[in-house]
């Protein structure tokens, strides 16, 4: 099988329709909040978690949580457009949920320990957890990569 062939595998069962719906559409929900919202969601709060240069990583974000929502919507380039969400969700847990273990964040300074963590970081997780699936399984039969996939199996190939 050759490099392509495995990106796109796309052979599990076609419920995995769903957790790509969920996953896709919380990521491009909120890279588009970034966008209407930069102040509350994008480079203010970076600012105020203390990320450097918040207005270049707000706009950065918004890209890629809308483009890659789009393509895991779409079942397209699935287990690509899942790595930098990967590294999104675990840059959002290491500085904004955390924190709140050792007695609050920046963004949420009245939240304190585990149990308060735990709550604030249950979507972050969930998200996660789809993202790893993804990547494991992969989109399902009812996505583009599935479609890709058939026409790479079944186009004539043309020998050197």
């Amino acid at each position: 099988m050759n490099q392509t062939a495995g990106l796109l595998k796309a052979d599990g069962p076609r419920a995995l329709i769903l957790v790509r719906l969920a996953v896709g559409a919380v990521f491009l929900s909120e890279g588009i909040g970034k966008f209407l919202y930069p102040d509350e969601q994008a480079a203010g709060r970076f600012a105020t978690i203390g990320i450097p240069s918040p207005e270049f990583f707000g706009v950065l974000s918004a890209v890629a949580e809308t483009v890659c929502g789009v393509l895991l919507l779409a079942g397209l380039l699935t287990r690509l457009a899942a790595l930098p969400m990967l590294v999104n969700m675990v840059l959002a847990l290491a500085l904004t949920k955390v924190p709140i273990l050792w007695g609050g964040s920046a963004d949420k300074p009245k939240a304190d320990g585990l149990w308060d963590m735990a709550h604030e970081s249950r979507t972050d997780w969930a998200m996660l957890l789809g993202l790893l699936f993804l990547l494991v399984v992969g989109p399902g039969r009812w996505s583009l990569d599935a479609l890709l996939a058939r026409r790479s199996v079944g186009a004539p190939r043309v020998s050197a």
